[in-house]
């Protein structure tokens, strides 16, 4: 079964529906790249995505050891390359409200860098990533 449709509405966008929920995202072709930049691009989403799944991740972690998760934040920068045009670092900073315990702080750390998008990056891509703890 398929897991989203793609439709390009013109201009440099898309409209993504994903089939089980029919949630939808729009994306735009950067300003650097021809396009308005009023949404994501699809550049955007990659590198968003690593932080989305690994988030998930440390969530679903953190139930199975009763770790307090909420309101943790990720904020993601995207680097390009040139020739071709690539995607060749991604930057996320994690910024946790909670203290946590040191073996809390590696269970989480592990379960973030081993998550199914990180594995399924490609190894030329650069991934920086600076867990802030709190406390």
């Amino acid at each position: 079964m398929a897991t989203s449709k793609v439709i390009y509405n013109g201009f440099l966008r898309t409209t993504s529906t994903h089939l089980k929920s029919g949630e939808e995202i729009v994306t735009d072709a950067p300003v650097d790249n021809n396009g308005k930049g009023e949404a994501f691009s699809p550049t955007d989403l990659l590198a968003t995505s690593l932080a989305n799944c690994m988030l998930t991740v440390m969530g679903i972690t953190s139930l199975a050891h009763a770790i307090e998760l909420d309101g943790t934040m990720a904020e993601v920068t995207k680097v390009m390359a040139e020739a071709p045009r690539r995607v060749s670092e991604i930057h996320i900073e994690f910024n946790f409200p909670n203290s946590y315990s040191d073996k809390q702080k590696k269970i989480l750390e592990h379960a973030a860098l081993t998550c199914p998008v990180a594995q399924s990056l490609h190894p030329d891509i650069k991934k920086v990533v600076n867990f802030n703890w709190q406390g």
